[in-house]
């Protein structure tokens, strides 16, 4: 809202924030005008609930200029200088990589395996092959931290207005030494 030039103060001209969950349950039941989802999981839940594609206006945070990293590794800095440490860190890199590589290759398998694991018996077939569709083109980059990437990030994070997120540049905040060692 920031980079928009919006209060979120709830006054004229400006927005009232709410917290939101990991669920869609705001716009469903009509306390919110505008949720954040996520392609593979929360925007297929409004769609699932009856509200049709053609009802909704999509803001992606990439085209707005604010979209942030979110799943990565994520170490303490003192134990990148643990050979050990790096090595095991490097084998569970490699070895999520070549999961999600064959996730690509096998979406409809790896959707299955999926249910064949949901205890709450919640999950649908439908939602977790389109999840898998969508998850696809995240992991298509093989995982590797664009630096570019990183850098928006920072700069999103930084550019927070009179409340940024963080308030200096980040030092020995990412590294490709896991990645290097993986491959």
């Amino acid at each position: 809202m920031g980079k928009l030039g919006l209060a979120i103060d709830g006054s004229a001209g400006g927005v009232s924030v709410l917290k939101q969950g990991f669920n869609v349950d705001p716009i469903l039941q009509k306390q919110a005008e505008c949720v954040s989802t996520m392609t593979y999981n929360e925007y297929w839940q409004i769609i699932d609930a009856g509200l049709d594609a053609d009802e909704l206006v999509n803001f992606k945070y990439e085209d707005q200029g604010v979209a942030t990293l979110e799943d990565g590794l994520y170490v303490l800095e003192k134990n990148l200088a643990d050979a050990a440490f790096v090595d095991k860190m490097a084998r569970f890199v490699r070895a999520s990589m070549k999961g999600w590589e064959w996730a690509r290759a096998n979406p409809d398998a790896a959707a299955d395996i999926v249910l064949e694991n949901d205890e709450t018996g919640a999950q649908t077939e439908e939602h977790q092959r389109r999840m898998m569709a969508e998850v696809n083109k995240l992991t298509m980059n093989g995982g590797k931290l664009s630096t570019a990437d990183y850098q928006r990030t920072v700069e999103t994070l930084m550019n927070g207005g009179s409340d940024p997120v963080i308030s200096s540049m980040p030092k020995g905040a990412w590294t490709h030494q896991v990645w290097d060692a993986a491959f």
